[in-house]
C-alpha cells in the first residue's frame, strides 16, 4: 500500500486583531472602486462651489481661541506630519508586535487615505475663495479641495488602531477618543475655510467606504 505524501501544513490567519481574516475578500475591493467613481461624479458635481455660503458661516466663527485652535489642527495633520505620525506608531508597533504588525497598520492609513489625492486631481476643484472669508486662512492654500485629505488621514488612522485594538477592551473607549479627534479635525477644517463642508463628508464617506472589512486576509503572526 502506498502512502499518499504528507500535505503541508495550511497557513491559517490570526484570529484576532489586525490580520482576522475577511469573509468576503472582494467585497473592499468592489467598495472602494465603486466609492471611487462616485465621488469623483460627486466632486465633479460640485466644483462650482454650490456650499460656498456653508463655507462662509463656519468661517465666522475663526475668532479668538477657537481660530487658533483650528488653524494650529490644520498645521499638525498637515501631510508631512501626518506620514510622520504614521511612521512612528508604525515602528513602534514593528519593535512591540512585529514587523508584519507595523506594515499592516501602515497598510491600512496608507491604502485609505493617498488615493484621496488621485481624486483631488481628477476632480481639481479650487478652494473656497479667500475673498469671500470674513477671517481667510493664511498661507492661502492653492492645492486641490476635493476631498479633504486631512479628513481622509485622520479618519484613516483612527480606522487602523481600532483594527489593532479590536479584540482589546480598550476599543470602545479608543474608537469614542478617535470619533472626537476626527470632529475636532472636520470642524477645524470648515471653521479655517479650507475646504468646502463638502469636502469633508466626502472624506469620512470616502475612508468608511474603502476601509480593510476584516482584517488583511492570509496574513499570519
Amino acid at each position: 500500500m502506498t502512502l499518499a505524501p504528507p500535505r503541508p501544513p495550511a497557513i491559517e490567519p490570526v484570529a484576532g486583531g489586525i490580520f482576522r481574516p475577511a469573509a468576503r475578500p472582494l467585497l473592499p475591493i468592489a467598495s472602494a472602486g465603486a466609492a471611487f467613481v462616485l465621488l469623483i461624479a460627486a466632486g465633479v458635481a460640485l466644483r462650482a462651489g454650490q456650499d460656498i455660503g456653508l463655507a462662509r458661516d463656519f468661517n465666522t466663527l475663526h475668532i479668538g481661541l477657537i481660530g487658533s485652535v483650528s488653524s494650529a489642527v490644520y498645521h499638525v495633520f498637515a501631510p508631512a506630519p501626518a506620514i510622520a505620525l504614521t511612521v512612528i506608531v508604525a515602528a513602534l508597533l514593528w519593535r512591540v508586535r512585529g514587523l508584519r504588525t507595523g506594515i499592516a497598520f501602515g497598510a491600512v492609513v496608507a491604502l485609505t487615505w493617498l488615493p484621496t489625492e488621485v481624486i483631488k486631481v481628477v476632480v481639481n476643484r479650487a478652494r473656497p475663495s479667500v475673498a469671500v472669508m470674513p477671517h481667510p486662512f493664511h498661507p492661502v492654500q492653492v492645492d486641490a479641495s476635493f476631498p479633504s485629505g486631512h479628513t481622509a488621514f485622520i479618519v484613516a488612522f483612527v480606522i487602523a488602531v481600532s483594527y489593532m485594538y479590536r479584540d482589546s477592551p480598550w476599543r470602545s473607549l479608543l474608537l469614542a477618543l478617535g470619533s472626537l479627534v476626527v470632529c475636532l479635525v472636520a470642524l477645524s477644517l470648515a471653521i479655517d475655510a479650507v475646504h468646502y463642508p463638502s469636502d469633508i463628508a466626502a472624506s469620512i464617506v470616502w475612508s468608511a467606504a474603502v476601509r480593510p472589512r476584516r482584517g488583511w486576509y492570509g496574513w499570519t503572526g
